[in-house]
């Protein structure tokens, strides 16, 4: 399979996993998708995910799924790489999924885990990835996300996948040092592939071992900071590095409602609504924000606006 040079040139850096504006009547909101856009173009942003799980594509209608992805494509005009999940239980749904979003202009279709798997022994779930793979028309990724997904894909299973020259990305949110081992690996056999990691509370070490990027779920708003901890890497000074980390750690904590994360995506869209992006905090998976959590994201929005919106 062919890959532009251009496509190629985007498979580093930052990439933003988006979340999903919506207006009050729970509807995409059309005018919220350009601010995003036009938001992750200025702050430097290389690629957009669309339908992960920070998207809530697991939740959204078929409609809605494709009307967020034909404004995102119509917004971005070509000038980030746009990839879009088409996740599910088998792989005849994967393929239809991905025949949905076949004429919106996207470059590059994103696998992960199933929602749910019966038998998944590791032969059966690599027949599941490699049937997609042998019928898809675009570059894929895979998402791996390790003990965390629902399905755990085996890493007997990732090696042999991590072969296929039709993959061109893999995002790691796995946090799992023999599967960041087995991605370097396959990196070294694939110099087409591209490496992200998805855990954006440790970027530094995935930097350091020589991924090529940082996917983040928070990448609308911490994107210019991950962009700087890239750079300090690139230069050798580990410790700015380290510093900036703990600073968007802390950045983070404080939109997410603290080291048990009980607001998400509810803190993440609110930061946004201070930021001037969307309209809402309302999110499919029912998020809520209490008054503590408000408050410290006015804190947060008040004290690092020059980081977080540096235009």
């Amino acid at each position: 399979m062919k890959i532009s040079k251009a496509l190629y040139e985007k498979l580093c850096g930052v990439w933003s996993a988006v979340p999903t504006p919506f207006n009050e009547k729970m509807q995409i909101d059309h005018d919220s998708i350009e601010k995003m856009v036009e938001h992750h173009i200025k702050i430097g942003i290389n690629g957009l995910f669309l339908l992960g799980t920070n998207g809530e594509g697991p939740c959204l209608t078929e409609q809605q799924k494709i009307e967020l992805v034909k404004q995102v494509v119509k917004c971005n005009k070509g000038r980030m790489a746009i990839a879009v999940q088409i996740t599910d239980n088998s792989s005849q749904q994967m393929l239809e999924n991905a025949r949905k979003f076949s004429d919106t202009g996207i470059d590059i279709f994103i696998i992960s885990s199933p929602y749910f798997f019966v038998r998944p022994e590791p032969e059966r779930i690599f027949n599941l990835y490699d049937s997609v793979l042998e019928n898809i028309h675009l570059p894929v990724g895979i998402y791996d996300r390790g003990k965390y997904s629902s399905v755990e894909i085996p890493i007997m299973v990732l090696k042999k996948l991590y072969t296929s020259r039709k993959i061109i990305i893999i995002k790691d949110s796995s946090s799992d040092e023999a599967r960041m081992k087995l991605a370097l690996m396959a990196r070294r056999k694939n110099k087409r592939l591209r490496l992200f990691n998805g855990n954006e509370f440790q970027c530094v070490r995935y930097l350091q071992a020589g991924y090529d990027g940082l996917l983040l779920g928070g990448g609308v708003f911490n994107g210019y900071i991950a962009s700087r901890i890239i750079n300090a890497v690139k230069m050798g000074d580990i410790s700015e590095a380290e510093k900036l980390q703990n600073l968007m750690n802390k950045i983070m904590y404080a939109v997410y409602g603290g080291k048990k994360i009980r607001s998400w995506l509810a803190g993440e869209k609110y930061l946004l609504m201070k930021m001037g992006i969307f309209k809402t905090w309302k999110n499919l998976y029912q998020y809520t924000l209490d008054k503590q959590c408000e408050k410290a994201i006015d804190r947060i929005f008040k004290q690092y606006q020059n980081l977080l919106i540096p235009y």
